[in-house]
């Protein structure tokens, strides 16, 4: 009998990064940072370790750590200091996310500044639209979810990522920044995000639960396979210049059937569930953490996810820089 010896290219340290076909770097990834409005803020997330609210003034210490570990990408979420029921501070001028971009781009001009457009962190009611009774009302939603994009594209903002999954929300607001003469500031769209229980801690950090019922109604449901392709085709044909999947790791399937079906960058949201379960983890001493995100990196790059946005950029990037990880 013949058979192949696959193992004589796993012979050593060396043999394996030869022929390795994946590669991390820090560039890859995208710091989701939250930034909240007030003075003297930096509050660590109970249910996120090692991630903080941060008031502006409390900032720059945490951006030239972020510098110099080689990330180049952010992405900004807010926490105002009111809400209402339009989430007027979602397009204020003067909002938090608009003041934030500034600042960032004042002290890095080259970091690459990411928005969420959502209105759930601003509405009183925590949903991600305009309600009409107990129902977000779709079309009017796309009205303020355009003035968000420009309002945060006019601040300086490098890329907008809507998330509200609000049907016809990457036309308008293409549309709008076009009109806008922000022609070439691309769309990041949540093309493929999932009803997920995985998103627990992130409501915490971002003060975004919704006050009554659940987001089941706009976001999509786990349990169908095939409206992934459905909803990122008409997001691309919309305009959308990336497209996401979120969460990531329970959803490897879904970011290679897009990647294999689609000619675009693959983005993929490694969510705060996801962080929170590897931190408890290690904490308790269950699992070697720094092998466990490593592997996490390389499944989500393997899957076809060009873009990784994770809590874990700074540590990972840090790895990479000290040869800490292959």
């Amino acid at each position: 009998m013949q058979f192949n010896r696959h193992r004589r290219l796993r012979s050593s340290h060396s043999m394996r990064n030869l022929v390795k076909n994946l590669y991390l770097e820090a560039t890859d990834f995208v710091l989701p940072i939250f930034i909240e409005e007030g003075t003297g803020v930096k509050t660590e997330i109970e249910s996120m370790p090692g991630q903080y609210r941060f008031s502006l003034d409390m900032l720059q210490d945490e951006l030239k750590e972020i510098w110099e570990s080689g990330i180049r990408s952010l992405m900004l979420f807010g926490i105002p200091a009111e809400k209402d029921p339009v989430g007027s501070g979602g397009y204020a001028e003067n909002g938090i996310i608009q003041e934030g971009i500034r600042f960032i781009k004042r002290i890095y001009p080259e970091m690459l500044v990411i928005t969420d457009v959502c209105m759930c962190e601003y509405t009183s009611h925590g949903h991600c639209g305009i309600l009409e009774g107990d129902t977000v009302n779709n079309d009017e939603t796309l009205e303020y979810l355009a003035k968000i994009a420009v309002s945060h594209a006019e601040a300086g903002a490098d890329m907008v990522a809507p998330s509200d999954m609000m049907d016809g929300r990457v036309w308008r607001i293409r549309r709008a920044l076009d009109e806008a003469g922000y022609i070439n500031l691309p769309i990041m769209s949540y093309s493929v995000k999932y009803s997920s229980a995985f998103y627990g801690p992130f409501r915490e950090a971002a003060d975004s639960a919704p006050s009554f019922g659940d987001r089941k109604t706009y976001q999509m449901d786990f349990r169908s396979s095939k409206e992934a392709i459905l909803e990122a085709h008409d997001d691309l044909k919309e305009g959308a210049d990336i497209i996401m999947v979120k969460p990531a790791l329970a959803y490897l399937d879904v970011i290679k059937t897009l990647d294999d079906r689609f000619d675009v960058p693959i983005a993929a949201y490694n969510v705060s569930g996801e962080y929170a379960m590897i931190k408890a983890g290690a904490k308790m001493g269950w699992i070697d953490e720094k092998k466990i995100v490593t592997e996490k990196m390389y499944a989500l790059k393997r899957a076809g996810a060009s873009i990784i946005i994770t809590y874990h950029a700074k540590e990972l990037a840090q790895w990479i820089a000290s040869g800490e990880i292959e």
